[in-house]
């Protein structure tokens, strides 16, 4: 005879929450990379969730732009701010602190792909990625850090990515930075737990954004994605991303499917190999 499981008390309160758009109330989020994409989409899903949220882009009318479409004039404020400019990263968490007089949630979304093979990779546009993609990051957390410690807690979370635990051919770049950043992630995570520091790493799957029509192209540019595969939307990661900073979790991959191709690549790197090979085709972008 099968029983079903009870609902756990968190998720009862998450549903009451999610039908009132009072989960986040009183939070405060800083989301860089939030013009478009994954980021906008997060910072659509907090604000609906009532949190304050600053809207940070390297373009400032892009920012704004994106601002406005996502509404709460009153609890939105869009920066400009280039992750590789440590300057920048504390200028702009200081007009948030001032703004907003606090900051619980750091969200780590600015980034870009190279698609390129190694072969043929320049150098150049390789550290490009890596000071967005990883050093961006690794400089906002040490900027935040020390205010989540004074605060006495608060949230960073990191957007990674699946194939930061799947290397992708012709995009190897790309998921070196995202393998460092999931690294980065999970042992801060350790680090901080006991000064209340709650660290979360994102990885999701395909996404239906402009991610591809922005990265960096080199002269070899080949992809291994099935061309059947469409893709998962921003707004079901932002989702995932308030599921997971509402359950504290350590990881989130979304969508769920992408679990399983982890788990395989761990167990029989060999067998994923055989079948990405044979799925290599011409970017048709």
């Amino acid at each position: 005879m099968s029983s079903v499981a009870k609902p756990s008390t968190l998720d009862s309160f998450l549903q009451k929450a999610y039908k009132h758009g009072m989960v986040l109330s009183g939070k405060v989020a800083v989301i860089t990379g939030s013009s478009m994409g994954i980021g906008e989409a997060i910072a659509k899903v907090f604000a609906d969730e009532g949190a304050s949220v600053a809207v940070l882009s390297r373009d400032a009318a892009r920012a704004e732009s994106a601002r406005q479409r996502i509404g709460y004039g009153e609890r939105t404020l869009a920066l400009s701010c280039d992750v590789r400019n440590r300057e920048e990263i504390d200028r702009v968490l200081g007009l948030a602190l001032h703004h907003f007089q606090h900051v619980d949630i750091w969200v780590n979304n600015a980034g870009h792909g190279l698609l390129d093979s190694v072969t043929h990779a320049d150098p150049a546009a390789c550290r490009e990625t890596f000071d967005t993609n990883f050093f961006g990051a690794l400089q906002a957390m040490q900027a935040v850090i020390p205010v989540m410690k004074q605060q006495g807690g608060g949230t960073i979370i990191n957007i990674s990515s699946v194939a930061g635990h799947v290397p992708l051919p012709f995009h190897a770049i790309y998921s070196a930075t995202k393998f460092a950043m999931n690294a980065l992630g999970k042992a801060a995570r350790v680090e901080l737990k006991k000064s209340g520091i709650h660290v979360l790493t994102v990885c999701p799957g395909y996404v239906r954004t402009d991610f591809g029509a922005n990265a960096l192209r080199g002269g070899e540019q080949k992809q291994v994605r099935p061309g059947s595969v469409r893709g998962i939307a921003a707004d079901r990661v932002a989702r995932a991303v308030l599921r997971g900073y509402l359950k504290r979790k350590r990881e989130v991959v979304v969508p769920w499917t992408m679990r399983p191709v982890i788990e395989l690549y761990q167990l029989f790197p060999g067998l994923v190999e055989w079948g990405m090979t044979n799925m290599i085709t011409r970017r048709q972008d």
